[in-house]
């Protein structure tokens, strides 16, 4: 049976023991190396072969490196060696730079093993693997970030700006000296532009990009 060599970099003792004991119930992994801290791993690919190692499974919140930079040095110097997070941070924008580093998995600390186990075959088969939860956190950052990169006009600022200070159609109509049926069309332009369904997503949309300051 072929032999995986696994890495595993936790700052909490226990978490870290808990994750040893349920690869340990696979034969086909063999834990290399358990530590708690990222530059340990850096010290130790630096004076071993790195064809030694197939998989680092990480935490992101660790002393004097995290998961993130660790991740982005083991790509840039070691880019045959797979790298699994695992944290209890869902966040979107630590999920995009992650991604960015070519991170192979991200999972959540409350992953089940079977979970686990299915992330790391998935991994050293060749594959990415995300849990639910992530790819749910990571496309919600995307599709923010998209509407960050809408552009409007000024006149349609001022339009949201009103409709968010609870102004009526009429009443937008007359500060700005326009017509109510060009408002009207104003607004539906907007609930378009911005994929939002209502008013109180207008609403949401000026107060996020502070329209209202």
């Amino acid at each position: 049976m072929e032999k995986f060599n696994l890495i595993i970099v936790d700052d909490h003792s226990m978490f870290r023991e808990g994750l040893e004991g349920l690869v340990d119930t696979e034969d086909k992994y063999e834990i290399a190396l358990s530590v708690k801290n990222g530059n340990e791993i850096i010290k130790y690919l630096d004076i071993n072969s790195e064809d030694n190692i197939d998989l680092i499974i990480s935490d992101i919140s660790m002393p004097d490196i995290n998961g993130i930079e660790l991740t982005k040095l083991i790509k840039e110097k070691y880019s045959t060696v797979k790298v699994l997070i695992i944290s209890m941070h869902i966040d979107g924008e630590m999920i995009e730079e992650l991604i960015q580093y070519d991170v192979d998995g991200y999972l959540s600390k409350n992953a089940t093993k079977k979970e686990l186990l299915e992330a790391i075959d998935t991994i050293l088969s060749g594959k990415k693997f995300f849990s639910k939860t992530i790819k749910e956190a990571y496309f919600q950052k995307k599709q923010e970030n998209n509407k960050e990169k809408i552009r409007l006009t000024k006149r349609e600022v001022d339009v949201i700006t009103l409709i968010a200070k609870e102004f009526t159609t009429q009443e937008i109509a007359d500060k700005l000296f326009l017509s109510k049926h060009t408002i009207e069309s104003y607004r539906k332009t907007l609930i378009s532009k911005l994929n939002v369904r209502n008013l109180a997503g207008l609403t949401k949309y000026a107060i996020k990009m502070k329209y209202l300051e």
